[in-house]
């Protein structure tokens, strides 16, 4: 994971439980938790970090696979990408698993994990801009067997932090069984960063549409003004229909809700955005629209 040698002295503990992981995160304040490392060892390679111990998350079998529960899948914040972007995980949570094959080369998926992506925050996170959509909430385990529940957008928001000894266990995503969509711009071929994402789910039995944009802003941001307009011109009885006009008008509202024009100065003009914003306005925009045709097709 890292071409520099352990510092002398540094406690490395790798527990087989949850509670035991807790535990230990407990016992030492200062540790560091380490599951797939494709984030926290970019930082100990490049020097911005040098954690005085580490708890590994990666014997801690609980946490790696997933389970139904009460109309939800409750999954295990070790799952990685790799694990994600299986045909039987796309069966279940297809935006999930499309982000999850978008999220690097072979070794990133193969390492990285869900809550690992969730726990960096990193505005690029394929993972976060679904897990907003899909309005996914996070099992927190604490001291003493201690559990909690959060939603992922309180926690990206930085409305509700983890505690000292906390650590992200599980995620719960309502299963829709719905058309879902994840779609990304990168500034290279293959996989890579997003410069802008889109997620968008469909909810046919509350007659909604969540979107969520990633990568543009510290934290995915919902147009929910864009959402329930939307949903009011979809034709629920009629296979979903939508003249393709409003698909236009959709990715220009949430562009336009994401990336806003600039405030009017005392005079009332308003300055004109910047070439390379713009250009990130009207990739969201396609993103955007690109999302809605194809989860109502």
């Amino acid at each position: 994971m890292t071409t520099h040698a352990p510092q002398a002295g540094q406690a490395v503990t790798l527990p087989t439980t949850l509670d035991e992981a807790v535990a230990a995160l407990t016992a030492m304040p200062a540790a560091v938790p380490v599951a797939g490392g494709t984030d926290l060892m970019a930082s100990v390679n490049s020097g911005q970090l040098r954690p005085a111990a580490l708890v590994g998350l990666g014997r801690i079998s609980e946490i790696r696979g997933w389970q139904y529960l009460d109309g939800h899948a409750l999954l295990g914040a070790g799952l990685t990408h790799a694990r994600m972007g299986r045909p039987d995980f796309a069966a279940l949570i297809p935006a999930l698993a499309a982000a999850a094959r978008a999220a690097g080369p072979p070794h990133i998926r193969n390492a990285g994990t869900l809550g690992g992506n969730i726990a960096s925050a990193a505005p690029t996170g394929d993972a976060l801009p679904v897990l907003a959509a899909l309005e996914a909430t996070l099992i927190i385990a604490g001291p003493g067997g201690a559990r909690r529940e959060i939603p992922v957008s309180h926690l990206l928001a930085g409305m509700d932090m983890l505690r000292a000894g906390e650590l992200i266990g599980y995620v719960r995503v309502p299963l829709l069984h719905a058309p879902q969509v994840f779609l990304k711009a990168t500034g290279r071929t293959g996989p890579g960063r997003a410069v802008a994402s889109v997620a968008l789910v469909l909810d046919p039995a509350r007659r909604g549409v969540r979107c969520a944009v990633g990568a543009i802003a510290p934290m995915a941001l919902r147009p929910l003004e864009a959402e329930q307009w939307v949903a009011g011109l979809i034709d629920w009885d009629n296979n979903r229909a939508l003249v393709p006009e409003a698909l236009n008008a959709f990715g220009e509202y949430v562009a336009a809700a994401c990336i806003p024009d600039a405030a009017p100065a005392e005079d009332g003009s308003v300055a004109q955005l910047p070439p390379a914003v713009l250009h990130l306005r009207r990739t969201v925009a396609a993103l955007a629209r690109r999302a809605l045709g194809r989860a109502l097709s």
